[in-house]
C-alpha cells in the first residue's frame, strides 16, 4: 500500500516526523527571531491588513523562504536516496507541494478572518446609525472580500486538479505493484475487485485524510497564536471565574471529550464495516460464477450468502444508531459551546461585532482542528476497513499468514475443487 509509492515508506515517514518537528523548533527558537532581528518582525494582531496585501508582510515572506528551505533540504535528501524510485517525483515532491499549498490555503482562511472585524464593526455601527458611515464603506469591504475569494476559488480548484493526479498515480504505483504478484494473490477471495477497486478507495481515502490532518495541523499553528490574542477579551467564564488563555483551554478540553466520545461510540464500526465488505464479495463472486456455470448461484447457496449480507447490513444499522445518536449530539452542542461560555464578556459589553466575529471563527478554526478524529471518524472507519482487505495481499505477498477469514475462504475453495473432482 505505500512501499509501492513511497520510498522506505516506515523510514520516510519517520524522517518527515522527525524533520517537522525539527523545522518547527528551528522556527520557533531560532529562525523568527532571527528574521525579526532583521526587518522581518511580525505585525500586531490588530494591524494585520484583510486584503491581498496580507500575502507581501515581510514575516509571511521570511516564513515562505524558511518553509522553501527545509523542504528542498528533505526532499533533495530522499530524492537522491531514492535515485531508482520510480514515483519519487510525485510521492516526494507531490507530497511537499500539496503540504505548503494547504498552508497557503489556511493563510488565506487568516486574511477572511482579518477581514470578519471591520466588516462587523461597520456593520454595528450602520446599524446603531452612528454618523459617518456610507454605502461605499460596504462596496469596498465587499470588493475586497471578493479578491479574497477569487484567490481562494484558485487556489482550491489548482490544489484538487493536482491532488486528482497524485491520487490516480498513487493508485497506478498499487495497481502495478500488485499485478507483478498476480500469481500469489489471484487465489485470495475477491481479488480481482481488491486491485480494481480498493486500491483507488485506499490512495483517495487516505489523502483526503492526510490532507485534513495537514490542514488540521497547519491551522493549529496559524490560528493557535491568534486564539491566544483573542483570549485576552473573555477572561470570565461562567461557573468557573477567570482563567488564562481561556478560549485556548475550552477548544482543547472540548475536542478532547468529542474524540473519546465518539472512539469510545463507534468502536465496533471499522470490523463491521470490514466484514460487510467480505459477505458483499462473496455474495457477488457467487453471482458471476453463475453467469457462466449453469451449476453455480444456486437457490439455496445464493439465499444463504444474502441472508450474511442481511444481518451484517442489520448489525451495521445498529451499531450506526447510537453512533450517529452521539455524533449529532455532540454537534449539535458543538454550535452552542463558545458562545455559552462568551455569555459573560457578550452582556458587559466587552467586545464589539466584528472582535465577536474573529473569536467565533478563530475558535471554531482551532476546535475544528482538534476535532480531527471527531470529523474523521467515519472515513478512517472506512479506511481501516480497506486496509484489513488490502493486508491480505501483502501477507501473499510476503508468504505470511493470510487473516483467518481468508483462510476459511481458500478452505472452502479447497473443498468444493474435492466435490468437483
Amino acid at each position: 500500500m505505500f512501499h509501492s509509492f513511497f520510498p522506505q515508506p516506515r523510514l520516510f515517514f519517520t524522517s518527515l516526523v522527525v524533520w517537522t518537528l525539527v523545522a518547527i523548533l528551528g522556527w520557533y527558537f531560532f529562525a523568527a527571531g532571527f528574521g525579526a532581528a532583521h526587518g522581518f518582525a511580525p505585525v500586531a494582531e490588530e494591524q494585520q491588513p484583510y486584503d491581498l496585501s496580507f500575502f507581501l508582510l515581510r514575516e509571511n515572506i521570511w516564513f515562505y523562504g524558511y518553509f522553501v528551505l527545509m523542504t528542498v533540504i528533505f526532499c533533495g535528501f530522499w530524492h537522491f536516496k531514492a535515485i531508482h524510485h520510480p514515483w519519487k517525483l510525485w510521492s516526494i515532491w507531490g507530497s511537499a507541494l500539496i503540504i505548503f499549498v494547504t498552508y497557503f490555503g489556511v493563510q488565506i482562511s487568516v486574511v477572511i478572518n482579518n477581514w470578519r472585524r471591520p466588516f462587523g464593526d461597520l456593520l454595528q455601527n450602520a446599524l446603531s446609525k452612528k454618523p459617518g458611515i456610507v454605502e461605499g464603506n460596504f462596496y469596498d469591504l465587499m470588493i475586497t472580500f471578493a479578491q479574497i475569494a477569487f484567490l481562494s476559488m484558485f487556489v482550491s480548484i489548482i490544489t484538487d486538479f493536482f491532488t486528482s493526479h497524485y491520487i490516480f498515480r498513487w493508485r497506478t504505483a498499487m495497481n502495478n505493484f500488485y499485478m507483478a504478484k498476480w500469481e500469489k494473490l489471484r487465489h485470495i477471495e475477491g481479488a480481482s475487485q481488491r486491485v480494481q477497486e480498493d486500491t483507488m478507495r485506499f490512495s483517495s481515502t487516505l489523502e483526503g485524510l492526510g490532507i485534513s490532518l495537514i490542514n488540521s495541523v497547519m491551522t493549529l499553528v496559524v490560528f493557535l497564536p491568534i486564539l491566544l490574542a483573542l483570549s485576552s477579551y473573555v477572561t470570565d467564564l461562567p461557573f468557573i471565574g477567570k482563567v488564562p488563555n481561556s478560549l485556548f483551554w475550552l477548544a482543547l478540553f472540548w475536542s478532547i471529550f468529542g474524540t473519546f466520545l465518539l472512539a469510545f461510540a463507534g468502536i465496533k464500526l471499522p470490523g463491521l464495516n470490514f466484514r460487510n465488505q467480505r459477505v458483499e464479495a462473496a455474495y457477488r463472486k457467487e453471482l458471476v460464477y453463475g453467469e457462466d456455470h449453469a451449476d453455480r448461484a444456486q437457490p439455496i447457496t445464493v439465499v444463504a450468502l444474502f441472508d450474511n449480507v442481511r444481518r451484517n447490513y442489520f448489525r451495521i444499522y445498529f451499531h450506526y444508531m447510537y453512533f450517529n445518536l452521539a455524533r449529532y449530539a455532540y454537534l449539535q452542542a458543538d454550535n452552542l459551546f463558545v458562545f455559552f461560555f462568551m455569555v459573560p464578556t457578550i452582556v458587559a459589553g466587552a467586545i464589539t461585532y466584528g472582535i465577536f466575529q474573529q473569536i467565533s471563527t478563530a475558535f471554531g478554526q482551532v476546535s475544528n482542528s482538534f476535532q480531527y478524529l471527531v470529523n474523521s471518524w467515519t472515513t478512517i472507519i472506512e479506511l481501516l476497513s480497506i486496509h484489513k482487505r488490502l493486508k491480505a495481499f501483502e501477507a501473499a505477498i510476503d508468504d505470511e499468514p493470510l487473516p483467518n477469514i481468508d483462510q476459511h475462504y481458500l478452505e472452502r475453495q479447497a473443498q468444493n475443487a474435492e466435490v468437483d473432482g
